[in-house]
């Protein structure tokens, strides 16, 4: 009996430690950013919740039957059998001046040139996403060629949301010991994944936290906003701690919306009311699944949320690097080009790591159809 007690002690003390390990982030504790939760309409009850009621599966699916699709296995079209073909450039020889572009690296991983600035939306250069090295998703072969140390961590970095698809700790963690006797690490983010961050060493000081319609400049003439989206957010046993959120980005020249994940909903109609035309929208087009409608979009979803918002481009993203469905690897970026096209809606859809301009009048080679 005392024998099954210490293992069952060593179990509980091994998960404890486990957690507390850094890459699962921070709860927020700070008493002025729990003050600042607590005032967030957003915020009931301890956690962060959507505008509409938004469940994590069909109300018709229970946790047998959920978990039981879930850990089924995948079709092998999940992932392509060969490697992606893409673009390797010298990012830091890049100049920043000049119109708006664009670097997309697979999934939800880009870099916008601006302004004269260099803004990393979501970077995630390690692989697999997971707070382990033996468990997660892997990056598809030709994305993963690309790591923190092949970048300059930019002028800003914009976090969506804390999952691990769009927040890695190791590509933080690599800029911030790179930077530390040089240019700071600048963060922006939705209210409360700062304690992560803090926890991971960026300087309170570096980082702005947004509520859903809060907004800031960081840098003169480029106004940054908060906007809502459908989703959740949790890096560990507790969800919904920190906000999600897309950005709207707008300077003299240009009105761009960083969609970060999300269902569909109401949402993109009012963020387009508010805001008026988009010269380009991102927006996630992958990783959809009929067990979990309500947190990620259809490509024909992410057309017509496109249309709520006015989008003069659309700009799919959220594939093209990792299986985190069930669907087949390509399928999400031929539908969305299937549905735009019913839609006349231009889309951008460039090589991975390719720079592409998005106010030029250009087709772009359907580059996935002669991927196996």
């Amino acid at each position: 009996m005392l024998l099954f007690l210490g293992f069952g002690i060593l179990i509980v003390l091994g998960i404890g430690w486990f957690i507390q390990q850094p890459v699962f982030g921070s709860f927020p504790q700070k008493q002025e950013r729990l003050d600042r939760m607590k005032r967030s309409k957003a915020y009931q009850n301890g956690v962060f919740n959507n505008l509409l009621p938004t469940p994590m599966r069909p109300e018709n699916v229970g946790n047998i039957e959920f978990f039981r699709k879930i850990f089924g296995g995948r079709s092998a079209t999940t992932r392509p059998q060969n490697s992606l073909p893409i673009v390797q450039q010298g990012i830091r020889e890049i100049p920043t001046s000049g119109p708006l572009r664009v670097i997309w690296f697979g999934h939800s991983s880009y870099l916008l040139l601006i302004e004269g600035k260099r803004i990393w939306v979501d970077p995630v250069f390690t692989s697999p996403i997971s707070p382990v090295s033996f468990f997660g998703a892997e990056s598809f072969k030709g994305p993963d060629i690309f790591t923190p140390q092949d970048f300059p961590s930019g002028d800003l970095i914009i976090i969506t949301h804390d999952h691990y698809d769009h927040l890695d700790y190791l590509t933080i963690k690599t800029w911030l010991n790179r930077e530390k006797s040089g240019k700071p690490l600048r963060i922006l983010t939705a209210l409360g994944v700062g304690e992560t961050l803090e926890r991971w060493g960026v300087p309170t000081e570096n980082i702005s936290e947004l509520d859903w319609w809060e907004h800031t400049e960081i840098f003169e003439g480029v106004k940054f906003t908060s906007v809502p989206a459908r989703h959740f957010s949790g890096r560990s046993y507790r969800r919904n701690i920190s906000l999600w959120s897309g950005f709207v980005l707008e300077t003299v020249n240009s009105r761009i919306l960083i969609g970060g994940d999300s269902g569909y909903g109401p949402h993109f109609k009012e963020i387009g009311q508010r805001f008026g035309v988009f010269d380009l929208v991102f927006l996630e087009c992958g990783q959809y699944s009929n067990l979990w409608p309500m947190i990620h979009m259809t490509p024909e979803e992410a057309v017509q949320a496109a249309r709520d918002l006015q989008a003069k481009h659309l700009f799919p993203v959220h594939w093209g690097k990792f299986s985190l469905a069930f669907h087949s690897w390509d399928e999400p970026i031929r539908r969305v080009v299937d549905a735009a096209a019913q839609q006349k809606l231009p889309l951008i859809t460039p090589r991975i790591g390719e720079m592409v301009t998005p106010g030029e009048n250009r087709e772009f080679e359907p580059w996935w159809e002669k991927v196996k």
